[in-house]
């Protein structure tokens, strides 16, 4: 990638030498020292099409190194939300446990206090058992109603020890499960903290590769990237798909969109879920959550997770997911248009539906409950 890296620049760097020395007088006016007067031909739009084409077929070079770059920092994304998810769900179980483990160990010292109340009370009584005691008594009706209160205190004594016994395996239990879950939290911490250093990594990188470009190339490169993404979309539409898809937004789904447009003209931050700015899946749970549905945080996992659907079924407010690797996600808003956000640098913004690479659809709210038992994303 460094290799590539390298070329791409040094090409740019070659194509921007050429437009120096192109529109530079001096150089201009060197070739034309023992004929004054310019020929005919050589005008503005004569010498346009040499600087031009090397500048188009490099910036596609840099355009290509951008989404790759982009799309490996969306990819970490994803693994950062992933973490953070696990991360905050891992600390609210923890926390429960703690409580859990506080009441236990309350309990458990309740039950010794008890215990040791027996204990005593049995010592003052010279250490002889309770049986021993009504048979020195010597009064019958003593007896019978003492052998009952003897019978009451062994199951009392009996249920005292068990339940004290259930209480410390079950401190013991949440002890341990305490243990694995913080275990498990240290190692989503981490993978957090590698998927982000690896989206900052990335974002500067293409950062650093768009800020070696002029400003005309950074139009044009703006210029390349939406002719690309029209021509997939012209592409797509040419399948006559559209004419296919006629479903109905449902009350939820209006609610998504209406959300979802809502947000229009605000920045990309990948890990963020609004209000002010959004990465992709950010946008979309937080589009259905404003419906009244909570949903995966992440693309990938409202693929897996979510109903899909065949995309002539598709719908308003429906999710349309990107890439084989399911690394992009946005929400349909219909006439083959969707609402997303795009990458680092943009704003949530309206899109052709085809203008990426489609891998499917999923409905966050299914006409019909779907079958817990069955996995989903097989």
């Amino acid at each position: 990638m460094e290799r590539g890296r390298h070329t791409v620049l040094a090409a740019a760097a070659t194509v921007v030498c050429a437009i120096t020395l192109l529109s530079t007088p001096g150089t201009a006016s060197a070739g034309v020292l023992s004929d004054p007067a310019p020929a005919p031909s050589a005008s503005p739009s004569a010498t346009a099409p040499p600087v031009t084409l090397p500048v188009d077929k490099d910036l596609e070079k840099v355009r290509a190194k951008l989404d790759r770059l982009y799309h490996d920092a969306a990819l970490a994304t994803d693994a950062y939300n992933a973490a953070a998810e696990k991360t905050r769900k891992q600390s609210a179980e923890i926390a429960e446990l703690t409580r859990s483990i506080a009441e236990k160990q309350r309990r458990l010292d309740d039950l010794k206090e008890r215990a040791g109340a027996a204990a005593r009370a049995q010592y003052r009584l010279g250490g002889l058992p309770p049986e021993a005691q009504l048979l020195l008594g010597g009064d019958p009706q003593l007896f019978l109603d003492g052998a009952g209160r003897i019978l009451q205190g062994e199951r009392a004594t009996k249920a005292l020890i068990e339940e004290t016994t259930r209480t410390q395996q079950d401190l013991k239990q949440y002890a341990r499960d305490a243990a694995e879950q913080l275990r498990k939290l240290e190692a989503n911490r981490k993978a957090k903290a590698a998927a982000k250093k690896r989206i900052e990594q990335r974002i500067k990188e293409a950062e650093r590769l768009e800020a070696s470009l002029e400003k005309r190339q950074r139009e044009r490169l703006a210029q390349l990237e939406r002719r690309a993404a029209e021509r997939a979309q012209a592409a797509w539409l040419s399948t006559g798909v559209l004419k296919e898809i006629s479903g109905k937004a449902s009350p939820a789904g209006r609610k998504a969109v209406e959300f979802a447009m809502a947000q229009i003209g605000k920045p990309y931050e990948w890990g963020a879920e609004g209000p002010a700015s959004y990465d992709c899946s950010g946008l979309t749970s937080q589009a259905w959550a404003a419906a009244g549905r909570l949903i995966p945080r992440t693309s990938q996992e409202q693929w897996k997770r979510l109903e899909r659907v065949d995309i002539t079924k598709m719908r308003p407010g429906d999710l349309i997911i990107y890439n084989r690797d399911a690394s992009h996600v946005a929400l349909y808003v219909g006439d083959g248009m969707i609402v997303h956000a795009p990458r680092p640098g943009r704003t949530v913004t309206l899109a052709g539906a085809g203008s990426m690479p489609i891998l499917g659809v999923v409905r966050p709210d299914p006409d019909r409950a779907p079958d817990a038992r069955r996995p989903k994303g097989r």
